[in-house]
């Protein structure tokens, strides 16, 4: 089994998280340029306040908050290197960074992105929320190919030199209200969901870091240690 060091950040700005994941994600990539091992892996788990992120192939005007809305919420906007359109991240939603080598893990990027929709299922059915992937649409989704069909958990990774930086937003106790002011992921006919709708009430966010991170461990072979 890889060793995968556990982040649990607070209080960060969402500048200090990325420059933190920048960080390890270079020097992965240098101990790769070095023929160096990669370990530890890095796994960043982190809620963040109030932001819009527009991904790699966002169209602009998928944001539909004015330049007041978002000052008068204390909402920043920012152009980052991930693939995907724009989505939201807040207070409430857990947002998970794995810094992986997957080239250490033996897999893909397709393989990866499988593995963490893959992890994020096993942990909504440990709340008895039965959720599942739609072909051609990357994140998990519940009530698939139902007129209520919403997606609780967004997905956007870059990979250079198959390490990974970016990753996953699960809401949690989300204040889906954020995402009215976006088309969330470009998408204009399905809703968002969050645990704490789908289950009437508030949600123990450690718990949830803890059950995620064990699939983690278990759906890449990880020996996870915080750091």
């Amino acid at each position: 089994m890889l060793n995968c060091q556990l982040h649990l950040l607070q209080n960060q700005t969402y500048e200090e998280t990325w420059d933190f994941q920048r960080s390890l994600f270079d020097a992965m990539i240098q101990n790769k340029s070095n023929l160096l091992p990669t370990e530890p892996l890095h796994l960043i788990m982190i809620e963040h306040p109030h932001v819009y992120t527009f991904g790699k192939s966002a169209d602009r005007e998928n944001l539909l908050a004015t330049d007041e809305a978002l000052s008068a919420m204390e909402a920043k906007v920012y152009d980052i290197e991930r693939g995907g359109d724009i989505t939201y991240h807040g207070p409430g939603q857990l947002v998970v960074y794995p810094i992986f080598d997957l080239e250490a893990l033996n897999m893909g990027v397709k393989r990866f992105v499988e593995g963490i929709e893959t992890t994020i299922i096993k942990t909504l059915a440990d709340y008895g929320i039965e959720a599942g992937i739609i072909k051609d649409r990357i994140g998990v989704w519940i009530d698939i190919d139902q007129p209520t069909e919403r997606k609780i958990a967004a997905i956007g990774i870059k990979c250079s030199r198959f390490v990974s930086m970016h990753g996953l937003a699960l809401n949690v106790n989300t204040d889906l209200g954020m995402f009215n002011h976006i088309v969330p992921c470009g998408i204009v006919d399905k809703g968002v969901t969050s645990m704490e709708k789908e289950l009437g009430g508030k949600i123990d966010m450690f718990a949830v870091k803890e059950k995620l991170g064990k699939h983690f461990e278990s759906t890449f072979g990880l020996t996870i240690t915080k750091k």
